[in-house]
């Protein structure tokens, strides 16, 4: 029995060491952040760090807890010269954390208060592998829709500064919440790319949808009253907020009648029952001819 736990056993301490080793490293919080709904953004500097698009990181703040690691995505691009994630208000920890930077209080925060924070990471996801795709399938679920922040940003920058040389020419994403309150920092991003986007006449690069999946019967009434202002008046994008739940047997057969003989990769970060369908919906719409149209299915569940 001892061989087969001293071999488990020395790879766990060797991480534990590692970790240690990287929770000693220095991080600066160059940026708090505060966005509507308790939701703080942390925007730090690490030397050495290096990150790609979609990846996630460990971090721990001795001020609220001296052993607890929590995982964040990044939701920063690559081209930056910070790394950022996002944290809502949830939890002990997550209030702990809100505390100790000073977002309680009304007044500005010296730069030297704010706590010390660890980080280990970054570590990777399926979302990396979005820029060896001409065609994307981008399908964010509640929280799940932070990694797509890293992947959108960076795919704008990389538009930006070398549009000729970048492989990945449309995107289609779809975002599934039950509140778009809770994630107003994405609906700002989201605003922003549209109208860069726009100022460049290239409008038809990002095709986004947004689903609304839990509304009552005020919104209902709102929207009908709004329903002809140029612009969705929960969002204040152009594309209007749908309701319900999308149709993806549809949404995959108009997207292969788009792209015929193209391989489009399907990226989703969501629950385990929305993997399941997107992965049947995925091999259902494949052809088996080797030049026709190819969904390749990645999945990042929480």
């Amino acid at each position: 029995t001892w061989k087969w736990v001293v071999g488990p056993m020395f790879l766990y301490l060797c991480e534990r060491l590692v970790r240690f080793w990287r929770s000693q490293q220095k991080v600066v919080i160059t940026k708090v952040v505060i966005h509507p709904f308790k939701t703080i953004e942390l925007q730090m500097m690490k030397k050495g760090f290096k990150m790609e698009v979609g990846q996630y990181i460990f971090v721990k703040c001795p001020a609220v807890s001296k052993l607890e690691w929590h995982p964040f995505t990044l939701t920063s691009a690559p081209e930056e010269d910070y790394f950022s994630i996002h944290v809502r208000i949830v939890g002990d920890w997550t209030e702990g954390l809100f505390n100790a930077c000073g977002c309680d209080k009304q007044e500005f925060q010296e730069a030297w208060k704010l706590p010390k924070i660890a980080v280990d990471g970054p570590f990777g996801t399926a979302s990396e592998d979005v820029f060896s795709y001409e065609t994307v399938m981008l399908v964010g679920a509640g929280i799940g829709v932070t990694p797509f922040a890293s992947v959108l940003k960076s795919v704008w920058y990389k538009y930006c500064h070398d549009a000729i040389n970048l492989k990945l020419k449309k995107i289609y994403f779809y975002w599934l919440c039950r509140d778009t309150h809770a994630f107003e920092w994405f609906a700002d991003l989201l605003q922003s790319l549209e109208t860069q986007m726009q100022e460049r006449n290239n409008a038809e690069f990002l095709s986004y949808n947004i689903y609304l999946t839990g509304w009552d019967e005020t919104q209902a009434t709102h929207f009908v009253v709004h329903h002809e202002e140029e612009k969705d008046v929960i969002t204040g994008l152009k594309q209007k907020t749908l309701y319900g739940r999308p149709n993806w047997e549809n949404e995959f057969k108009t997207i292969a009648g788009k792209h015929p003989g193209s391989r489009i990769g399907v990226f989703l970060c969501g629950p385990e029952g929305l993997a399941d369908t997107l992965n049947k919906q995925s091999i259902s719409n494949s052809e088996a001819d080797p030049r026709g149209v190819h969904f390749i299915f990645n999945k990042e569940n929480f």
